[in-house]
């Protein structure tokens, strides 16, 4: 799928995350005092209020928490992509990630289906983490 700039994400703050995604790694923040894993980034731990942390690789291991699947298309880019779901994935490790479900009809989803990381590089400079059934 190709997007138009408008709909690639903004690297900012969480540009380690998108660093670690282009190397198909998932990348999130760790705290160094109690070693909450948070998501998104943020200056403090929201449980320890410390300000160490580290940008810790995960399992890409989760289960789907919840999902919509849009039968319409919003943005041109997504035309060719209707229906398509978007997951709230929660990780082993504790954080909640958006993410399309690959590699399963929309119609198989189901909370608690046990999903892992897939990497779709979607520029030079950009990759999306997506999750496909484990």
């Amino acid at each position: 799928m190709e997007l138009s700039d408008s709909l690639l994400p903004r690297i900012d703050d969480d540009a380690p995350f998108w660093e670690a995604a282009h190397d198909h790694e998932l990348r999130m923040q760790q705290c160094g005092e109690c070693g909450y894993v948070r998501w998104p980034p943020s200056p403090l731990c929201p449980e320890c209020w410390s300000e160490a942390y580290e940008w810790a690789e995960l399992s890409g291991e989760g289960v789907v928490n919840t999902w919509v699947v849009f039968h319409r298309s919003y943005f041109r880019d997504f035309d060719d992509e209707v229906p398509y779901n978007v997951a709230e994935i929660e990780l082993e490790e504790g954080p909640r990630y958006l993410a399309n479900v690959v590699d399963c009809e929309n119609d198989d989803l189901y909370r608690g289906m046990p999903v892992e990381v897939v990497f779709e590089d979607v520029t030079e400079a950009v990759t999306l983490p997506k999750f496909r059934p484990r």
